[in-house]
Formats: C-alpha cells, structure tokens, sequence
C-alpha cells in the first residue's frame, strides 16, 4: 500500500460533521511529523469523482488553508462543510473541541 494510500484510508474513516487536522492524518496513518504529506495527498484528489472526503482535513488553528492554486477549492471546502452542519467563528475558524474527529481504538 502507498503512502497516499494510507493517507486515504484513514481519511476516508472521518464521518460527516467531523474534520481532522493534517497532523492529526498523518499521525493516524503512521506518518508521524508528515502533515505536509497529508496536505500534498489531498490536493491530489479529483473532487469531482472521489469518494475521499478531503475536505474534512484542516490545519491544526482550526481554518482551512485557503491558497490561490487550490483554484477555488478552499471555497468549495468551506461550503461542503457547512453543509455538514460544521459551524465557522467570525475569524473563520472551527471549534475543534466540539467537531474534531475522536476515533475510537479498540
């Protein structure tokens, strides 16, 4: 199994209404300090035919990291998890004592 492969599989386990932080994948996925890595893998997923919920991943402050070469899919992400039912603070931040994901390990 690749890398991304890992990154993938552990992103596709956060449920709706909940987000994770780059660090956070990486760590879950055995890539400890590769959250960069994480952030590489879900900029190369197709939104418009994956079913890997990418943009449930943000960085660790709580924001999504909106950059020119995403071309709009910061918007996009900020928009889906809205939909979610994923509130945003007046500084566009998400209280991630109340949606950061918690999986639970047997």
């Amino acid at each position: 199994m690749s890398t991304y492969d890992l990154i993938y599989k552990t992103v596709r386990q956060i449920p709706v209404g909940k987000v994770a932080t780059y660090g956070q994948i990486a760590d879950l996925a055995g890539l400890h300090g590769k959250a960069r890595l994480v952030g590489y893998a879900m900029f190369q997923v197709d939104r418009d035919v994956n079913d890997i919920p990418w943009h449930r991943v943000i960085n660790a402050k709580g924001e999504i990291s909106y950059s020119t070469v995403r071309e709009g899919g910061d918007y996009l992400q900020k928009q889906m998890l809205e939909e979610e039912g994923i509130e945003f603070n007046s500084a566009g931040k998400i209280n991630l004592n109340q949606y950061q994901w918690q999986p639970n390990f047997c």
